[in-house]
């Protein structure tokens, strides 16, 4: 049996990437990912991984060592966060096009401006359309877990490639919990050895990535969706077998006391474990409230979604990022499309809240379902969506 140990959860994915046995690692310190990569230095330089560590000047050259070295056969992994993230913006449609199975993690934080070290999703929302696979982890155990389903699902030769493991910065990075962590033996053939079917060879030269002329373009794309959205099979049975060796089971949608809700609050990340208390004291009370976590966000599992919300006359989604000048939150606009076609579909109601760091509270999920009660009942806001905590200036 896996030991449960106190560790910072920035530790235990570290180990957990050690224990992925990868061969490249490339790194740039951004708070708040850097605990990360600096833990994984130290278990090179003190040979408790054998792997390449490449201190590189900035995290455009992170993400392009990655896409190097994967393209060579190498198994890799890099982390980065907020401005990092988006100083790869270019790199990361690269490695999805070439199908690279680079595994990432993503500290997430608040974007400039105003610059803000703290947590939200802008982000990894400003990437939504990368075509890497994304999931999102609510504690230490499940990054944890995650890093170790990540390198799994990508080293499958039916997905081959990059996955993003979001997890909140600060709130979770820098938060010690108790993890339970396997030794290397205990995961058996959970992890299978990387091995790279489309690669450099010098022996056997090809070309990747040429340029992509009209007759060819939109071909290419397509193949990258059809390959983001058929990888939604292995990722689920990798969580099913993670769940039949280990006990802990994972689902590209959570739920949390639906039974006859009527009122359903949509959360990602670590909120999630502040709007169960919410949900609790509502169900106390006597509500018929109940709780939905999106933990896959890449690709969407529509029909999970569907059939999680579909006893529900209301569905108030909670955002984390402001899709500026689009009037909702991106994940707002997601479960509007997703429930579009639907016939008697419930009513949706888009809430921003946390942005920057800002504490969220179990008064303030309180507030929303009052709030999403009111406008179903008396018409919608005036905005397409209710900013949670906004104090006049």
């Amino acid at each position: 049996m896996p030991t449960r140990t106190p560790m910072e959860v920035s530790i235990a994915v570290a180990k957990a990437v050690q224990q992925a046995d990868v061969d490249v690692i490339a790194a740039y310190p951004i708070t708040p990912q850097t605990h990360i990569v600096e833990h994984l230095s130290e278990l090179v330089a003190n040979g408790e991984l054998q792997a390449h560590f490449m201190n590189v000047e900035s995290e455009h050259s992170a993400i392009s060592a990655m896409v190097g070295a994967a393209a060579a056969g190498a198994s890799t992994f890099t982390a980065t966060s907020s401005q990092g993230l988006a100083l790869m913006h270019e790199i990361l449609f690269i490695a999805a096009s070439l199908r690279l199975p680079i595994v990432m993690v993503v500290a997430n934080r608040a974007l400039s401006g105003p610059i803000s070290i703290w947590n939200d999703h802008s982000d990894i929302m400003a990437e939504r359309d990368i075509g890497w696979i994304q999931v999102f982890c609510e504690t230490g155990q499940e990054a944890y877990d995650a890093i170790l389903h990540a390198f799994r699902v990508v080293r499958d030769p039916n997905v081959v490639l990059p996955m993003v493991v979001n997890i909140d910065g600060f709130n979770l990075t820098h938060v010690i919990e108790p993890i339970y962590l396997f030794e290397q033996e205990e995961l058996g053939d959970y992890l299978p050895e990387h091995r790279q079917s489309l690669k450099l060879d010098i022996d056997h030269p090809i070309t990747m990535g040429p340029v992509g002329i009209p007759e060819v373009y939109t071909e290419a794309k397509k193949q990258v969706e059809d390959a983001l959205i058929n990888s939604k099979q292995v990722i689920l049975a990798a969580w099913q077998e993670f769940g039949r060796r280990f006990g802990r089971a994972y689902a590209p949608i959570e739920t949390y006391r639906v039974e006859d809700a009527q009122i359903l609050l949509m959360t990602m990340g670590v909120i999630s474990r502040t709007a169960m208390g919410a949900v609790d004291r509502l169900r106390d009370a006597g509500k018929p409230v109940g709780l939905i976590r999106c933990r896959l966000w890449r690709p969407f599992p529509l029909p999970e979604f569907r059939e999680a919300v579909r006893q529900a006359s209301i569905i108030a989604v909670i955002d984390r990022h402001i899709s500026l000048g689009a009037h909702s939150g991106p994940v707002g606009q997601e479960v509007r499309s997703a429930l579009y076609t639907l016939p008697n579909r419930p009513q949706v109601f888009d809430f921003v809240l946390g942005l920057g760091g800002r504490d969220v509270t179990v008064h303030d999920f309180l507030e929303i379902v009052e709030l999403a009660e009111q406008y179903a009942t008396q018409g919608p806001p005036e905005s397409e969506y209710t900013l949670i905590g906004l104090r006049e200036v």
